[in-house]
C-alpha cells in the first residue's frame, strides 16, 4: 500500500476545518443539528474516495477500521447519555435551583470567575473526571453566572478550565492513567512532573479570571434576589436536598465506575424529584406524574416562571438532548477511522516528528501533534494513546525521560480537546453547558496556556541547562 504525501493526506482536513467554518457562519449553533454531521461523512467520504482511488487501500480495512474507532467510543456515549439524564433529574428535583440560590448568597460577584475556577478544579480533582464535574456543579455555576449578569464564554470558560485542571492531575483521572501508562512513567512520577507546568498555567488562568471579575459590571443585589425568588417559586428549596450530591461524592470516592455511579445519582435524583417536587413533574406533563418521571429522565421539558431568565435555565433535554451529540460523535470518530486506515494520518503526524528539532522542537511537535490528533479523529483517548507511541521511541533514541513525553501529551492532547467543536470533549462540554464551543474558548485559558507552557519550560531547560548527559536536573531519574 502506498502511503499518501503529506499534502493529498490534507486535503480531507483542510475541507472539513472550511467547510465547518462555512457551517458555523452560516448556521451558528444550529449547525450541530446536522450541517457538522454531513461535513464530517462528506470528509470521510472524500478520505475514502483518495484512498481508494489513488492509494490501493481496500474498503474491508476502512470498514473495519471504522467498527474499531466507533467501539472504542461505545462507554464514552453511554456515559454522554446517562449525563443528559443526571443533568435533568437534579434540575428538575431542585438540587441545581439550591445550589444556584445558596451560591448567590454565598459567592461575592467580583471573584465569580475565579471561585469557579477553584471550585471545578477541587472537584474534578475529587472526582477524576471533568464531564461529571461539569455536568453537576458546572451547571449550578452556569445558573449563578446568568443570574450575577457574567457572559456564558466567561462562565463556561472558568468551569471547564478548572474541571480539566482536575481531570489532567487527579490520580482518579482516567486520562491521566491511560497517558502514564502509555507512556511507561509511574502514575505519580507523571503526575509530579506535570506540576512544572500545571501550576503556572491555572495560575495565569487564575489571574485572569480575577482581573476580569472586577470588568464587568454585574447585576444588582435586587436583580438577584429577583432571580432567587423566580426560582423559590418554582421550586422547593431545602439543604436536605444536597443529600443526593454528598452520596454521589461517597460513591466517587469508592471508585464505583462512572456509569454507574451517574445512573444511581439520576436516579436518586428522580425519587427526590417525586418526593419533593411533584407539582414540577405534573406541570411538565400536564398533570401525570409518572409521563412526568419518563420526561425528567428522556425530555425535553419545559417549565414556565415569572422570570424569562429563570424559564430559559430551568428547561431540560435528558438523554433526548444529547443525541444530536451522539450523532456528531458516529459521524467525527468514522473521519478519524478513515483517516487512519489510508494512512493519510500517519503521514500528516510523521511531519511533525521529522520537523523536531532540539529539546523545544521535540516538545512543541509533540504539542501540535496532539492538537492535530484531536482535530482529526475526534477523540482525547485515541489522540493520547497515538502520540505517546509516535513519539515514544524518538524520545528514547535522543535520551530524555518517557516522563517528559507523558507531560508533554497530557499538557497538549487532554486539555485541547475540549476546545474543537466535533472532538467528543468538545460537542460534550458544548452540549451540557449550552454554550457553543466557540463561544467559551477564548476564555477556557487553562486549556490553551497548558501546551504553550510546556513548550516555554522546555525552552527555559533549553537555555539555562543543555544537557551533556542522558539526564538534565529536571530529567534526572528519581530513586
Amino acid at each position: 500500500m502506498k502511503h499518501p504525501s503529506p499534502i493529498v493526506a490534507l486535503l480531507p482536513v483542510v475541507f472539513l476545518i472550511t467547510m465547518v467554518s462555512v457551517a458555523v457562519s452560516s448556521f451558528g449553533s444550529d449547525s450541530l443539528n446536522g450541517a457538522n454531521q454531513m461535513i464530517l461523512l462528506g470528509a470521510s467520504m472524500l478520505t475514502v474516495f483518495i484512498g481508494m482511488a489513488f492509494y490501493k487501500t481496500k474498503w474491508a480495512d476502512i470498514e473495519q477500521s471504522i467498527v474499531k474507532n466507533i467501539g472504542g467510543v461505545a462507554p464514552a456515549i453511554l456515559i454522554l447519555l446517562m449525563i443528559g439524564a443526571l443533568s435533568s433529574t437534579w434540575m428538575l428535583s431542585g438540587i441545581v435551583p439550591t445550589l444556584i440560590c445558596y451560591g448567590l448568597d454565598i459567592i461575592s460577584p467580583q471573584i465569580f470567575l475565579a471561585s469557579t475556577c477553584i471550585i471545578c478544579a477541587i472537584v474534578s480533582v475529587l472526582t477524576g473526571s471533568s464531564w461529571t464535574t461539569v455536568a453537576t456543579i458546572g451547571i449550578a455555576l452556569m445558573g449563578i453566572g446568568t443570574a450575577l449578569g457574567f457572559p456564558d464564554g466567561w462562565t463556561a470558560g472558568a468551569i471547564i478550565s478548572g474541571a480539566y485542571f482536575g481531570d489532567k492531575i487527579s490520580p482518579l483521572s482516567d486520562t491521566t492513567v491511560l497517558t502514564s501508562s502509555t507512556c511507561d512513567v509511574p502514575l505519580f512520577t507523571h503526575i509530579r512532573y506535570m506540576m512544572f507546568t500545571t501550576i503556572p498555567s491555572i495560575t495565569i488562568a487564575l489571574v485572569v479570571f480575577c482581573i476580569a471579575g472586577f470588568q464587568f459590571s454585574v447585576t444588582t443585589q435586587a436583580d438577584t434576589a429577583a432571580f432567587s425568588q423566580a426560582i423559590n417559586e418554582k421550586f422547593v428549596i431545602s439543604p436536605w436536598l444536597l443529600i443526593v450530591p454528598v452520596l454521589t461524592g461517597v460513591l466517587i470516592a469508592k471508585k464505583v465506575p462512572a456509569l454507574i455511579t451517574l445512573s444511581i445519582s439520576a436516579l436518586m435524583a428522580m425519587v427526590t424529584c417525586v418526593i419533593a417536587q411533584q407539582d414540577v413533574l405534573r406541570e411538565i406533563c400536564d398533570g401525570n406524574l409518572f409521563d412526568g418521571m419518563m420526561l425528567a429522565f428522556f425530555g425535553p421539558t419545559a417549565l414556565l416562571s415569572s422570570n424569562e431568565t429563570v424559564s430559559s435555565l430551568i428547561d431540560t433535554n435528558g438523554m433526548a438532548g444529547m443525541l444530536n451529540t451522539v450523532w456528531l460523535i458516529i459521524c467525527a470518530i468514522t473521519f478519524g477511522a478513515t483517516m487512519q486506515a489510508t494512512k493519510m494520518l500517519e503521514a500528516i503526524t510523521l511531519v511533525f516528528v521529522k520537523l523536531a528539532r532540539g529539546l523545544v522542537g521535540l516538545v512543541a511537535s509533540s504539542a501540535f501533534t496532539g492538537i492535530l490528533l484531536n482535530t482529526i479523529t475526534s477523540d482525547q483517548y485515541l489522540s493520547i494513546i497515538l502520540n505517546s507511541k509516535m513519539f515514544g521511541d524518538v524520545f528514547k533514541q535522543r535520551g530524555y525521560e518517557n516522563r517528559l513525553l507523558s507531560r508533554t501529551v497530557e499538557d497538549s492532547t487532554t486539555v485541547t480537546s475540549v476546545l474543537i467543536p466535533w472532538n467528543t470533549c468538545g460537542m460534550t462540554q458544548s452540549t451540557v453547558l449550552d454554550v457553543a464551543t466557540i463561544t467559551y474558548m477564548p476564555y477556557a485559558i487553562f486549556c490553551y496556556i497548558s501546551p504553550l507552557m510546556s513548550i516555554f519550560v522546555a525552552a527555559l531547560i533549553s537555555k539555562y541547562k543543555v544537557p551533556s548527559t542522558k539526564y538534565d536536573y529536571l530529567h534526572k531519574e528519581e530513586t
